[in-house]
């Protein structure tokens, strides 16, 4: 099965590429070649999905079982890759995300039918505007479109709602013992997914054509609060966390720019029914635990240690919010 993922080297994607390499898949990689990871068994093809008059001659000649876009965000994206692929692939996988579901959540258990409404962040709503997109091309031109719904998901980042994803600045301050913040009283439920996790179940979806037309999330089935996020990632620190709980209105009232990843995303509890991934990939099941991964997630930062990166914007924000709220209750 001869397979193009547009990314494959990114906190998601990587897991995924090694998983199809490791199956024997014929896979190729096309991306600008920023990144350092290096997968063993898969082809590269150098070039930016961008700049269609400079890909296009690279893509000349071949045709796919399947095609994956790991870094579509706009109807642009979606136009582009329609015009490059609609003739050259058997399935084309978009990779949409789980904040496209009903913000705020009416029925608190999220399936694929959930309806798509988020009018929070524009980051969603681009993504629901793909989703539609390709769903027209699919209904009216037979584009042989699958759609996958990532959720948390990590492996070199740190799933947390401040200061960590790509930065590891809350990690820093809980190491110095200071103060961190957990949006809300920290009792809402979330699923963090290690990417590993991810990729047994999306690695069953690439030449299964039964998904054509068809939508998936696919996340761990354990649930945690993010008191329990949190005291964890602590724990794996080997240090105690001071967590101040602050309402996530407050935090977007003084910061607006958090209101996509605090009450567009993660200010409610969701809970993720895997039953549709389980049905079309048999065997699938989430077997890593948030105490085993954030450990493996942290090794790897403390290998890689230009990773940690401590933003003093971050702790400036943090420090501002702290310090109003606590002169405001206290």
């Amino acid at each position: 099965m001869k397979i193009l993922f547009i990314g494959g080297t990114g906190n998601i994607s990587t897991a995924a590429s090694k998983r199809a390499a490791q199956k024997g898949l014929d896979l190729y990689l096309l991306n600008r070649g920023n990144n350092s990871v290096q997968i063993n068994g898969v082809q590269t093809i150098t070039g930016d999905i961008n700049d269609p008059k400079n890909i296009t001659p690279k893509l000349k000649g071949h045709t796919w079982d399947v095609v994956v876009n790991w870094i579509a965000f706009t109807p642009q994206d979606i136009e582009r890759d329609y015009q490059l692929f609609k003739d050259r692939t058997k399935q084309y996988i978009f990779i949409s995300s789980a904040s496209c579901y009903q913000t705020p959540l009416l029925h608190p258990i999220i399936t694929e039918s959930t309806p798509l409404y988020n009018p929070l962040w524009d980051y969603s709503n681009d993504k629901i505007k793909c989703e539609d997109l390709l769903t027209k091309y699919y209904r009216e031109e037979g584009f042989p479109i699958t759609i996958v719904r990532p959720s948390l998901t990590y492996d070199t980042v740190i799933p947390i709602a401040i200061g960590g994803f790509n930065e590891y600045t809350t990690a820093d301050r809980i190491l110095k013992g200071k103060k961190i913040i957990v949006h809300g009283d920290g009792k809402s439920l979330w699923t963090v997914t290690h990417s590993e996790d991810f990729a047994k179940g999306f690695i069953g979806l690439l030449g299964n054509y039964q998904t054509i037309g068809h939508a998936f999330h696919i996340t761990s089935d354990e649930i945690l609060s993010w008191n329990n996020i949190y005291q964890i990632f602590a724990d794996a620190l080997g240090c105690e966390a001071k967590i101040v709980h602050i309402a996530s209105d407050f935090i977007c009232k003084l910061y607006p720019e958090k209101t996509g990843t605090l009450l567009a995303d993660k200010a409610e509890s969701v809970i993720f029914d895997n039953s549709k991934i389980k049905s079309f990939v048999p065997g699938f099941q989430a077997t890593t635990p948030f105490r085993e991964g954030i450990k493996r997630t942290l090794a790897w930062l403390d290998e890689n240690p230009d990773k940690k990166f401590i933003n003093p914007k971050t702790n400036e924000m943090m420090d501002k919010i702290i310090n109003t709220y606590e002169s405001i209750t206290i």
